[in-house]
């Protein structure tokens, strides 16, 4: 008998090659679809639902899907795929330059002082945070998550360099405080699921505004009410425009949020982006700086320059602190 043979031709080939084709370019397809749904609700000026709030808080990290859908529509010569990344690339470089104001005021220098801000994780990285007060010696910290133990070793550690301070005493993550070297006189902040105390400091002779901010985190069942709390920090800003403000702690948003970007809109201007860190990631620690957002951050009334802005690690607690060099002008 003879031994059948089967011969293939390249044009046995061309299906399968068209299969995987189509196959790579839905890939990319799904891929630019995906940033197209964030990038329409940036460009649209709303946080929408979720996803959207969650991945908003990563909006620079979306050029990689976008890169990847380039290169696989630039190997599968999707035209209309190369189109469409090339756009969705223009659009994500656009938002991701800095957004608000950044000016600084031209009048007499009435004070210099500094300011940090902590996230201490349920008070965990209370053990951290004490040697970075002790080192750096800031004027005004804010501490969030700082619950019952928390409270109780900074006044033990702190009671006598930062004699005044205005608290919210709750367990875990709603405990809150503010510690001055300025005289306090306490106001009844915002109201928030979590404590956000704020205060009026005699700072030389010169009141300013303090207040801690904490809103809840835009997890999918809370966006609402993420955005209310956001929305209240707003009105807080918005409320007295000649008198000093900082506002200061865990936004829990970045500037890629609507919500958090409708509070610049009231004029005051963040610390970080006017010290030259815009987009330095502070959540989470364990990943930055080299991947994360910046979710912690020193919003200042224009009364305020801010000299200098570090993020620095701390132990124990999944945010960086925020110090930030400021100074404080004569009102024009």
């Amino acid at each position: 008998m003879g031994t059948a043979t089967t011969e293939w031709t390249a044009a046995d080939f061309v299906p399968e090659r068209h299969r995987a084709r189509r196959f790579w370019r839905w890939c990319a397809g799904l891929l630019f679809t995906a940033v197209s749904v964030v990038v329409g609700c940036r460009t649209a000026d709303t946080d929408a639902i979720t996803p959207v709030p969650q991945l908003l808080a990563f909006f620079p990290w979306l050029l990689a899907p976008t890169g990847i859908g380039l290169l696989l529509s630039l190997a599968t010569r999707w035209r209309l795929g190369l189109v469409w990344g090339v756009a969705l690339l223009g659009l994500l470089a656009w938002f991701i330059e800095p957004y608000g104001k950044s000016g600084d005021p031209s009048g007499p220098v009435i004070a210099e002082f500094r300011v940090l801000t902590s996230n201490v994780e349920f008070g965990r990285g209370t053990g951290s945070l004490v040697p970075v007060i002790r080192r750096e010696r800031p004027d005004v910290v804010f501490v969030e998550e700082c619950e019952y133990t928390c409270q109780a070793t900074l006044r033990r550690d702190f009671g006598t360099e930062f004699p005044y301070r205005q608290a919210v005493a709750a367990a875990g993550s709603h405990g809150s405080v503010i510690l001055s070297r300025f005289p306090l006189k306490g106001t009844k902040g915002v109201t928030g699921t979590m404590g956000m105390p704020g205060a009026v400091a005699d700072v030389d002779g010169h009141a300013v505004r303090l207040q801690l901010a904490h809103p809840m985190p835009p997890l999918p069942n809370q966006v609402g009410l993420w955005r209310r709390e956001l929305g209240r920090l707003r009105t807080f800003a918005a409320a007295d425009s000649t008198t000093p403000t900082i506002l200061a702690g865990d936004f829990n948003s970045s500037q890629d949020h609507a919500a958090f970007r409708h509070i610049l809109d009231t004029g005051v201007r963040d610390a970080a982006r006017m010290a030259g860190h815009p987009r330095t990631p502070s959540w989470p620690e364990r990943f930055a700086p080299t991947f994360g957002t910046q979710i912690d951050h020193v919003l200042l009334s224009p009364d305020f320059t801010a000299n200098s802005a570090r993020f620095l690690d701390l132990a124990d607690t999944d945010h960086r602190a925020l110090l930030v060099d400021v100074t404080l002008h004569q009102h024009e």
